[in-house]
C-alpha cells in the first residue's frame, strides 16, 4: 500500500519516505480536493499502525484472517491508486 500510494508522489514530482507523510500528502492534495475518498488514506493509516506495532512490540501477533484481510485490502488500494494516476493522465 505504501508503495502505491508513494507512486502518485512520484508522479507529483514529490519524494518521500515516510508512511505518515505519505498519508498526509494524499489527505492534503487529494482527498481535501475530492479526487480521492478518506476511506483510502484512513487505510493507510490503520495498516501503518499495525506494521509499526507488528514490528516493534513483541506482544503483536496477526491471525490468518487479519492477514488475509489485510492482502485483500491491500489489492483494493492498489486498485484505487492506478485509477487515481489513470485520471491523474486523462487531465
Amino acid at each position: 500500500m505504501f508503495h502505491s500510494a508513494r507512486a502518485i508522489l512520484f508522479y507529483d514530482g514529490f519524494r518521500e519516505k515516510s508512511h505518515y507523510c505519505v498519508a498526509r500528502y494524499l489527505e492534503e492534495n487529494y482527498v481535501k480536493k475530492g479526487l480521492l475518498e478518506a476511506k483510502w488514506v484512513d487505510l493507510l493509516d490503520h495498516y501503518r499502525d499495525l506494521r509499526h506495532t507488528s514490528q516493534y512490540s513483541v506482544e503483536s501477533f496477526a491471525t490468518k484472517e487479519e492477514a488475509e484481510n489485510a492482502l485483500e485490502t491491500a489489492k483494493k488500494f492498489l486498485e484505487r491508486m492506478k485509477k487515481l494516476l489513470d485520471e491523474k493522465e486523462r487531465k
